[in-house]
């Protein structure tokens, strides 16, 4: 059996995890084998959190909608199901944004919709 030395691939891959658990505070940036737990955890954290924040925006914008429907007299599912049947391919992101920056077209895009349902 031919011996096998590891030296530079071994090397490599704990340098990697050591780079990359830089910032992570005490024996989390320097021992390789707590760094590299604290790696995979914080990868897995990070992976997730980029599903959550998804979330989190589409639910920020649809209450944000919801606030500027309300005070325009109107509920938020039923604007965006007339919406759908004008077929006005607005997305919320874009509707949150409208209600914020520009509340009077915000309004007269509702009024439309409203008017015809």
């Amino acid at each position: 059996m031919v011996r096998v030395k590891r030296g530079n691939v071994a090397r490599k891959h704990r340098k990697k995890i050591l780079t990359i658990a830089k910032g992570f505070r005490g024996a989390h940036s320097k021992l390789f084998r707590v760094a590299n737990q604290q790696v995979m955890k914080a990868l897995t954290y990070g992976y997730v959190g980029r599903k959550q924040k998804k979330r989190t925006f589409r639910k920020l914008w649809i209450s944000r909608i919801n606030i500027a429907t309300r005070a325009n007299g109107l509920i938020y599912s039923k604007f965006i199901h007339s919406l759908k049947v004008f077929n006005v391919g607005i997305n919320r992101k874009v509707l949150s944004q409208l209600a914020i920056v520009d509340p009077n077209t915000f309004a007269r895009l509702l009024k439309t919709v409203s008017d015809n349902n």
